[in-house]
């Protein structure tokens, strides 16, 4: 089975949704379920349908992060060996080469990604770039925008 890096916050959020989605979201579901039973005629019962859809959703991301946690491996960026090369769960700090712009990005799971927070996947173009990376080094990104020329400016373990 392929084990995929998230980060203990990331992995801690997961635990946090799968608890909410158990405790609070599934018990409300199921009672909203057997009111609308009660109200008789259920072909033409759009509060049943509507909840039904919405227990749908909940036993399959219930499923969802199930397997995620399963199967990722929680990485502790500062339990790292080579703290010199840019790897999962680090800080970087990039100027960009044509404008002198700096960006900082943390290299997180695909779960917990959300660029407009400065977390960018592994998988991203930019983190495979960095990754194996020092301090001082210019990469080349083939971004979506084209290609770009970002200098490492720091690398940090949070």
């Amino acid at each position: 089975m392929k084990r995929t890096p998230m980060t203990l916050r990331g992995a801690e959020l997961l635990r946090e949704e799968l608890k909410r989605l158990k405790s609070e979201d599934r018990p409300r579901v199921i009672k909203a379920i057997a009111e609308a039973r009660s109200h008789g005629d259920l072909s033409e019962n759009a509060e049943y349908h509507a909840a039904r859809e919405q227990q749908g959703f909940i036993e399959g991301r219930i499923g969802e992060i199930e397997a995620k946690l399963s199967s990722c491996e929680i990485i502790d960026p500062r339990s790292l060996a080579d703290k010199d090369k840019v790897l999962f769960g680090a800080t970087v700090d990039l100027e960009a080469e044509e404008d002198g712009k700096r960006v900082t990005y943390a290299i997180v799971g695909e779960d917990e990604a959300d660029i407009r927070a400065g977390r960018i996947s592994i998988t991203s173009p930019i983190a495979r770039a960095l990754v194996g990376r020092s301090e001082g080094d210019v990469v080349q990104v083939n971004a979506p925008g084209g290609n770009r020329s970002f200098e490492i400016v720091a690398i940090r373990y949070v």
